[in-house]
């Protein structure tokens, strides 16, 4: 490109891949959505006002709506900071030959630990403990905390991935290093070692790892949950979507597995009197899990060095829909 964009990047963007951007740019007007408060998200109609009074040619977001009149503006590029951009209307940019650019394995490593955090504080009882000694209960109902809290060592135990994407695997060496030995599941992987059904039936943990798919939605029912072992743990630190949450209850309400840990609901939300809620063996997060700064980081990098490439000609492997470059 001989004449530099101008960006506006409603996304977090920061560190090496900022600097970046600012080199291919000649200006960039960074104003992060999630800084606002109360919460800005843009509509389509709302984020082309934005570009035009703006007057941007290049547009990174990563949750406003970018679709109709946002892609009848000149954009030389967009880059999306999502693993999947399902905030951008793909055929419609693809047919009015914008490249689109993701962020593949942006929040691997912060999924990852989170789902990690999750097993623990599930097995370890930890959030009831840390609320006894708040409520002053450290010797509840007669009895010592030691009495109470135990509980097996992960180390040792069988960890069932279910999903060898760049969380899955992130997750797997996790396990690894506390001494688990780590099974998996995934169709799509040649290096998957078992079926679902006896990776359910083996497990220790059973932890999702998943896309959501016509295939995977409602992927752990019923009869999975049956499957397992009565003193597993079921951890979702993926979507909601890949399993029956009221088969869930029933698992825990019967005994059939012993705990859960979740950071995703549908609606990205669950009502205070939803039965998980008052389950103590269960851990809930609202969907934290790339709520990293290291996130924001990646996903800058990702999203810069993809353009840069794409200025000087090439191809980058995080394009989206490469059929539009001639």
């Amino acid at each position: 490109m001989t004449d530099r964009p101008k960006a506006l990047v409603t996304a977090p963007f920061r560190g090496d891949g900022l600097e970046t951007l600012q080199s291919l740019c000649s200006d960039v007007v960074l104003d992060p959505w999630i800084d606002h408060r109360p919460l800005r998200l843009y509509r389509a109609e709302q984020l082309a006002e934005r570009i035009e009074a703006e007057g941007a040619t290049l547009l990174v977001v990563e949750s406003d709506s970018v679709k109709g009149p946002v892609l009848d503006l000149p954009l030389v590029a967009i880059g999306s900071c999502r693993g999947d951009p399902t905030n951008v209307d793909i055929p419609g940019a693809t047919e009015r030959g914008i490249p689109v650019l993701r962020a593949p394995g942006r929040n691997a490593d912060g999924v990852a630990e989170l789902t990690i955090g999750l097993m623990l504080a599930v097995n370890r009882g930890i959030v009831r403990a840390d609320r006894d000694v708040r409520e002053g209960q450290v010797w509840r109902d007669g009895t010592i905390p030691y009495q109470r809290f135990r509980a097996w060592q992960v180390a040792g135990r069988t960890a069932g991935i279910v999903g060898l994407g760049a969380v899955g695997r992130a997750t797997a060496w996790r396990l690894e290093g506390l001494g688990m030995r780590v099974i998996s599941y995934d169709p799509y992987s040649p290096d998957a070692t078992h079926s679902l059904d006896d990776l359910l039936a083996e497990a220790d943990v059973v932890s999702m790892h998943a896309a959501v798919t016509p295939e995977t939605e409602g992927l752990i029912g019923r009869e999975q949950f049956a499957r397992m072992k009565n003193e597993a743990i079921y951890i979702n630190s993926a979507r909601a979507l890949l399993h029956d949450t009221d088969a869930l209850v029933a698992a825990l309400r019967s005994g059939e597995i012993a705990g859960a840990g979740l950071d995703h609901f549908v609606g990205e939300n669950l009502p205070p009197d939803h039965p998980l809620c008052s389950m103590d063996n269960v851990v809930l997060t609202p969907h934290i899990g790339g709520a990293t700064w290291d996130t924001e980081v990646k996903h800058s990098r990702l999203i810069a060095n993809g353009l840069r490439t794409l200025f000087e000609g090439g191809r980058p492997a995080n394009l989206v829909n490469p059929e539009v470059l001639r």
